[in-house]
């Protein structure tokens, strides 16, 4: 076991210089993190002579990897990244710190990457627009106005809580939906077993009875055969609309036409409209107050709208200031946005605190699409009920009706 001498960082940001034992410079390094320590400088100690005991400078190299960078992982780097910068670390030693921190994955490979650039003379922001799977746009742009202004650390900051807020909406969405679809699965799977095995039981007694049967029946006992035999014509019905979807929409008028449609759907619609438009203000508001030019922002927020529809309206916005005009008018014009956040995003140009505008117009629609959500998972539950109601209600009368009849003769 050797011994390695280290310089290390606190939670404070506080410089700390120690020793540590060891089998590897990897399992050192693992250790001093397990004291809540950012290591910053490790070598392993030498004897008198100046001759190293065992092993030499750990190798920066990349593995081969598969897949992409999750939002939970970036986020945590980004914060991270901001707590070296607040204390003072140069960025290529802050870079290796992180990088170290990690495992094998892509990420790893990324800031390796990232820190060879920079080590080499690239800033930040060019050494991450090479790297676009896992550093987008707005991110490489938010970084470039923190180095342009000297505040890498708050724009950072900033970066993790706006990443933050988004995926816990997403997250929100989908727990929201996790309990109705189980519940489709469940009910979908008994209506299966009913349909395939029970209904071809009753239909070969009314045959041996030959009773002649209502239109109710047949068309149970149709759907029966359908499900029993034919079911790879309905797998193949719904894989061609999910085929035709997709190439529908990978034409711009085609996702337009999708998105608008999304837009307009019962239930769905308000949500989806509601988390566009947050994500949309809190993008914009976050870059304006980044300090990223307003028709740069805007270009950067069209893209990662994530709606058609309202990409569209923000070329209309973008369109109109370069011609001089404001940002509410093209906004009311296309109906995207209600009447609360046209008015709010007029006030904050004209006090000139647009960017603190846009992110309360942010804040107030998440809180209604936190309102909405739970809205619609506690009216599908009485919509599911009423719904799996009928359909059982509909197989029962159907089996048991020609019984009905058949006693009736039977007594008359």
């Amino acid at each position: 076991m050797a011994t390695y001498r280290f310089e290390a960082m606190n939670a404070q940001g506080q410089s700390i210089k120690d020793e540590i034992e060891a089998v590897s410079e990897e399992e050192a390094i693992e250790k001093i993190r397990a004291q809540k320590l950012f290591p910053t400088s490790i070598k392993q100690k030498v004897d008198r002579r100046g001759t190293t005991v065992a092993g030499g400078p750990r190798k920066r190299k990349a593995t081969l990897t598969i897949g992409g960078v999750s939002n939970k992982q970036l986020t945590t780097f980004t914060r991270q990244l901001s707590t070296l910068q607040d204390a003072g670390l140069p960025i290529v030693r802050s870079l290796r710190i992180l990088e170290g921190q990690l495992k094998p994955g892509v990420l790893k490979n990324v800031l390796i990457g990232v820190g060879d650039d920079v080590e080499g003379g690239m800033t930040l922001s060019e050494a991450m627009a090479k790297h676009p799977k896992a550093f987008d746009k707005l991110y490489v742009n938010m970084v470039r106005a923190g180095e342009i202004g000297g505040v890498l650390d708050a724009i950072l900051q900033r970066l993790a809580d706006f990443r933050e807020k988004a995926q816990r909406l997403k997250k929100q969405i989908i727990s929201a939906m996790i309990y109705p679809i189980a519940v489709i699965v469940v009910a979908g799977g008994i209506l299966w077993g009913i349909m395939t095995f029970i209904v071809p039981k009753f239909k070969a007694m009314f045959d041996e009875l030959d009773v002649i049967l209502p239109a109710m029946t047949q068309m149970l006992i149709a759907a029966s055969d359908f499900i029993a035999h034919k079911w790879y014509w309905g797998f193949a019905g719904v894989l061609g609309i999910f085929v035709f979807v997709k190439v529908i929409g990978a034409t711009s008028g085609g996702r337009y036409t999708i998105d608008k449609i999304k837009l307009k759907l019962p239930l769905f619609g308000t949500i989806i409209s509601k988390s566009v438009i947050a994500r949309f203000t809190r993008t914009l508001g976050t870059l304006v107050a980044s300090g990223v030019p307003i028709l740069e922002a805007l270009n950067i927020t069209k893209e990662t709208a994530g709606n058609a529809v309202v990409a569209r309206a923000i070329g209309h916005v973008h369109d109109s200031i370069r011609e001089g005009e404001s940002i509410a008018e093209p906004l009311a014009q296309s109906k995207i946005c209600d009447d609360m956040v046209v008015n709010m995003i007029d006030v904050g140009e004209e006090t000139g605190d647009l960017d603190k505008m846009l992110l309360k117009i942010a804040d107030q629609y998440d809180d209604d699409v936190d309102a909405a959500v739970a809205g619609m998972t506690s009216l599908i539950e009485p919509l599911m009920i009423i719904f799996l109601g009928l359909i059982v209600g509909f197989i029962v009368i159907s089996l048991f009706f020609p019984l009905i009849q058949l006693m009736n003769s039977l007594g008359g």
